[in-house]
């Protein structure tokens, strides 16, 4: 396993009592507090890139999302874990850390948690990151131009046999992760070294689950959207940066043009080495994008 995946000195793993649930946290360094919110097909360990090269510099806070990685998983599938649930977690986790704010980083799942934490507790988000930036406005593009080819997923994760068809076996697993650990990147052999702990994470019991369970709760708003009724947004205040993947096929830079729609404060840039991973596909680029925004 290459350095960027390998763990950094002073790695902390904890189990967080918050809410109705317990989530699992990995956590290394001291300095000003930054909460690392992961995507999908992901878990804690996406961010061991940066966790590498920052932990000198910063308290890196990286939790598993509920139903993610280590964190407590639902013995039924379920369709009330939106951005919306994962927000009040992560608030309930700043809170149980004893923090009065923090800066916060978001990438695909954990980029819209982001939001709804920014705008349901905006006393406690100092800042905000994101590694490209799916908004409301992205609503009908989900299905337009051909990007119905890509988004597949969303909607085959919601059945009752996808668990049951990825998890038939470790090899049916690796299968379709190595798809969206490739395809969605623009340097194809990025998470190379680290297939094997993807593959161990999600074939424990109920994560896949966990991260299916997303879909069905984002499924009704999607929906929506593409139907021309995205949700109202309410506009974010805090300061924010988007570094935006050139190459993402799934979130496209192009629709950047969106994010002025929805923050007063935000400033686009963009990662010309990168598809959908920018903190693992450039992550000499992304750490010191990061450490400029939180510095």
């Amino acid at each position: 396993m290459t350095s960027d995946f390998s763990l950094p000195p002073g790695l902390r793993h904890r189990q967080i009592v918050v809410r109705d649930t317990t989530l699992h946290v990995a956590e290394v360094g001291d300095g000003p507090p930054v909460l690392l919110l992961h995507g999908w097909p992901e878990f804690w360990a996406t961010w061991l890139p940066l966790m590498n090269r920052l932990h000198g510099e910063f308290r890196l806070i990286a939790p598993d999302l509920r139903g993610f990685g280590d964190s407590a998983k639902s013995p039924m599938p379920r369709a009330d874990v939106g951005a919306h649930a994962h927000a009040d977690d992560m608030a309930a986790l700043v809170a149980t850390l004893g923090l009065d704010s923090i800066g916060v980083v978001g990438h695909d799942v954990g980029a819209y948690a982001a939001q709804a934490m920014a705008r349901r507790y905006p006393q406690l988000v100092e800042r905000l990151l994101f590694f490209n930036c799916p908004t409301q406005t992205v609503g009908g593009r989900w299905v337009h131009d051909g990007h119905v080819n890509e988004v597949w997923y969303q909607a085959f994760q919601q059945l009752p046999l996808a668990e049951a068809l990825v998890g038939a076996s470790r090899e049916t697993c690796s299968l379709y992760l190595q798809h969206f650990l490739t395809h969605w990147c623009h340097r194809k052999d990025a998470f190379a070294p680290a297939l094997e702990m993807w593959v161990d994470n999600f074939m424990k019991p109920g994560n896949l689950r966990g991260g299916f369970d997303w879909y069905r709760s984002q499924n009704a708003l999607r929906i929506a959207a593409i139907d021309g009724h995205p949700t109202p947004s309410v506009r974010i205040h805090q300061p924010t940066r988007v570094h935006w993947g050139r190459h993402d096929p799934i979130l496209k830079s192009e629709w950047a043009a969106f994010v002025d729609e929805h923050f007063d404060q935000a400033e686009v840039t963009f990662c010309e080495s990168a598809g959908h991973f920018v903190h693992v596909e450039a992550p000499d680029e992304a750490a010191d994008v990061l450490a400029d925004c939180f510095a």
